[in-house]
């Protein structure tokens, strides 16, 4: 396999540069000195600001955008091209070495000594920011990898000058095995993406095996409250490394009591560190679940030396990502309006959590679920997620890298919720739903636009 060395900087094209992960990484070797380039469909914010870094970017994925760079050295792709792609076929004709997104993260990590990757089915992105505004108020200099925006660095990706990394470890497709962190996180393991692991047993598996990448000496920073615990350890039992438990439950290594929430959502807890009060700990994201996650992130900043009252400092400043549980605006008759990327019934949970929590009258949600087989796969669920809301507003299932066999549709979704005694409606199109919404919502409700897809659009558009 092709090993990308910082001080050897050489000519790197990226097929799909547009995307949030690859764009990042175009960046970071742009600013390490290499020659890079790369393709998309069509021209985006992204290309544009990539372009303006001195990037040259080729709008349409051609055969000729290959052999008109005849000095290429290594080409990166996405699980998202496919094999008949012209310019991955042109590639491999002239025997220019491939690497795909995750390996070529994976190879840049090894270039920096402390490693930072935070992996689970939920909360990734938002312990990846907390992480970062804690070792930016430490003023580390840390280079930061993003699944989200974060207005802290201006976007998705920073690029530092010290030995500090933090990512985002995402399992779909086994991503994150090509990752070898010297600390590494995870925040839970949940029945999700079985359209590629098929049942629960295989994402444990693909976890279990990720756990073992961790660097000799290195810290494995685990859920000790969620089910495959035991599994985990049992991976790593041979593995000269530290393991760090965090939870609500007695027991764990850092351990948060007494949570609650204040009238924004915002949790406050008693930190404890192996069965001792530490400290009062004040966060500025939301829900229970994210005080859960803030244990890990202070967990990482206290075995790098990080002092507590900076980790304090940078937790309290650390807002939620975009799309998570996210102000979008208040309408008239002061109705809030949430954005949130939730498209897992387990987000969808935490996240509803929040809201009723929070809502002065009737909670609304515009649901669009994300991906036919995860909504075959989880249908009751979903519905039992979401029928804590008064009234749920469904939109057409967002196919993504899917396509419809006719099996499932929201419509059947609106049969589960109905049947919960949950006031649901199937609208399918946007229009619907900001038409039916504005004919139906009364003062101080609140609108919680939801899913991976598109469905932030009503929001803004309701607010315009």
């Amino acid at each position: 396999m092709y090993q990308v060395d910082f001080t050897k900087p050489c000519h790197v094209h990226f097929i799909g540069i547009g995307g949030i992960s690859m764009s990042g990484l175009a960046e970071i070797l742009n600013k390490e000195g290499f020659k890079v380039t790369g393709s998309d469909m069509k021209e985006s914010e992204t290309t544009k600001i990539l372009a303006d870094k001195g990037i040259k970017i080729y709008i349409g994925q051609f055969g000729s955008n290959i052999t008109s760079e005849a000095d290429i050295d290594l080409v990166v792709y996405t699980a998202a091209i496919s094999n008949d792609n012209e310019e991955l076929l042109m590639a491999k004709e002239k025997n220019i070495p491939l690497l795909t997104r995750a390996q070529l993260l994976g190879q840049i990590m090894e270039n920096y000594k402390y490693s930072i990757a935070v992996s689970g089915t939920h909360g990734k992105t938002t312990t990846t920011s907390m992480l970062s505004h804690i070792f930016m108020a430490a003023a580390k200099d840390p280079t930061i990898s993003i699944g989200g925006m974060l207005n802290l660095i201006g976007g998705n990706i920073r690029v530092g000058s010290s030995p500090y990394f933090i990512t985002e470890a995402c399992e779909y497709t086994n991503s994150f095995h090509s990752f070898y962190p010297y600390i590494s996180i995870i925040l839970n393991i949940d029945n999700d993406h079985l359209d590629f692991f098929k049942n629960i047993e295989n994402i444990v598996k693909s976890f279990a095996k990720y756990s073992t990448n961790l660097k000799d000496k290195g810290l494995l920073i685990v859920n000790g409250d969620m089910k495959y615990l035991d599994d985990i350890k049992a991976a790593v039992k041979d593995k000269d490394c530290s393991i760090i438990t965090f939870g609500l439950n007695d027991g764990n290594t850092y351990q948060a009591k007494n949570v609650i929430l204040n009238e924004e959502g915002h949790p406050a807890y008693d930190l404890y560190i192996d069965g001792e009060y530490i400290d009062k700990i004040e966060l500025a994201v939301t829900g229970i679940h994210n005080a859960v996650n803030s244990l890990s992130a202070i967990a990482a900043a206290r075995f790098l030396d990080i002092d507590l009252s900076i980790i304090k400092e940078g937790l309290k400043n650390c807002a939620s990502a975009h799309r998570r549980f996210e102000y979008k605006g208040t309408l008239p008759g002061n109705v809030k309006v949430i954005d949130d990327y939730a498209h897992h019934p387990t987000e969808i949970a935490a996240t509803l959590k929040v809201g009723r929590s929070v809502v002065k009258n009737e909670l609304w949600c515009a649901f669009q679920p994300h991906t036919y087989s995860r909504t075959k796969a989880l249908l009751s669920d979903f519905a039992k997620a979401l029928s804590v809301c008064d009234h749920v507003l469904l939109a057409d299932i967002y196919a993504a890298r899917e396509k419809d066999d006719g099996t499932i549709s929201s419509k059947d979704l609106e049969r589960e919720l109905k049947a919960l005694g949950c006031d649901a409606v199937y609208l399918g199109d946007f229009e619907s739903i900001k038409n039916y919404f504005k004919s139906h919502v009364s003062n101080n409700d609140m609108l919680i636009t939801m899913g991976a897809g598109n469905i932030d659009s009503i929001g803004v558009e309701l607010l315009k």
